[in-house]
């Protein structure tokens, strides 16, 4: 792909994460990144930073933008600390001197789009919000923290290492050494998410999916991911493509039961007998997006959900419907699975998939 095509695309990234990137800007990083030179990602970034962003708002949605897009490539950036302005904004036809000595400034809080997005209800949703949204979903990094292995590393503090002190005692003839020391490496915890996509749950069904795929495009190696709904369906391969929309059109042509009915009995004890047993629900962190309709017989679903608490490191439930006033879980397979659950928590906005990638960390 031409290089200017892969600057325009991060400019576009950039306006739907809400950085207003005008063509005058993106003319000049343009003209920037041929004097920097563009093989070197740190040239793209601080030519990027200094171009397209307006004011010190812009940082952090700008690092976050150009992470999400060039993930792959290794970045060295030097520590920045601006100091944010205080922003004195008069009302409109008011004497300027009202700011002058003596006077006490007047501030208004504007509203930003992108911040009342985050809380939208995602049922209520025009397109061009929808698109907007699959932007800052883009942006997530869903992933696990990193669990305890039973290797050990050499270190300067920790346990004594009994091999290592030995040799250290031979090579100097039996004499005493000093003790070496050990510490356990640590190793990426696998992330499992279920995603239902029957018919009750088909308005959140992309936005999950997308979720899914910020999830394995962070650690690909150590997520998987299936779905749920009359039958089981692993759409991790799918979901590696780097482009979300192409990730998603793959995913649309692997699942056959999308919008269809719900079996959450039978598609769990499907990936249980497959795949959890086997080691891929083992001490994982599993994360079911459903809302808790079934078809099937509750018992099975409860008797499921007791062998996945006993399997998985940390079971986390998201339901959408949570979030709304007046909720109580009194569906069927709701109710049957929420004594095995560790974590209930809703999904219903892009704020909330925001709490729920905090969970998922502190797990």
């Amino acid at each position: 792909m031409d290089t200017t095509e892969v600057l325009l695309g991060f400019a576009r990234t950039l306006r739907h994460a809400g950085v207003a990137a005008t063509p005058q800007q993106v003319q000049t990083m343009l003209a920037a990144t041929e004097q920097l030179g563009v093989t070197a990602p740190s040239g793209v970034y601080w030519a990027g930073r200094l171009t397209l962003c307006s004011e010190p708002d812009d940082l952090p949605t700008y690092d976050a933008a150009f992470t999400a897009y060039f993930q792959d490539v290794p970045l060295r950036r030097r520590p920045s600390t601006p100091s944010t302005p205080r922003r004195v904004v008069v009302p409109f036809g008011a004497d300027a001197s009202a700011t002058g000595d003596g006077a006490e400034p007047v501030e208004h809080a504007l509203a930003s789009t992108v911040e009342i997005l985050r809380h939208r209800e995602l049922l209520a949703l025009s397109a061009a919000e929808r698109d907007e949204l699959r932007r800052l979903l883009a942006l997530l990094a869903p992933a696990a923290a990193p669990r305890p292995s039973r290797r050990h590393r050499p270190s300067r503090r920790g346990e004594i290492d009994p091999p290592r002190t030995v040799r250290r005692m031979l090579r100097q003839g039996g004499e005493p050494a000093r003790l070496a020391r050990r510490r356990k490496r640590t190793k990426p915890r696998r992330l499992v998410l279920l995603v239902d996509v029957s018919g009750s749950m088909s308005p959140y069904a992309d936005a999950l999916v997308r979720f899914a795929h910020a999830a394995v495009r962070r650690r690909p190696s150590s997520t998987e991911v299936f779905t749920i709904g009359t039958r089981l369906t692993r759409i991790t391969r799918p979901l590696r493509h780097r482009d979300p929309d192409a990730a998603l059109n793959a995913c649309g042509r692997a699942i056959p039961d999308w919008s269809g009915g719900t079996r959450l009995g039978e598609a769990l004890k499907a990936f249980l007998d497959r795949w959890g047993q086997r080691g891929v629900a083992r001490r994982a962190i599993v994360v079911l997006f459903s809302d808790g309709w079934e078809r099937g017989d509750p018992a099975l679903l409860a008797a499921q959900m007791l062998r996945l608490s006993r399997l998985a490191h940390r079971v986390i439930w998201v339901n959408p419907h949570k979030g709304k006033a007046g909720y109580a879980p009194l569906a069927g397979g709701m109710a049957a699975a929420l004594p095995h659950v560790d974590d209930f928590v809703t999904g219903h906005s892009f704020a909330a998939l925001e709490q729920l990638v905090e969970v998922i960390a502190d797990a």
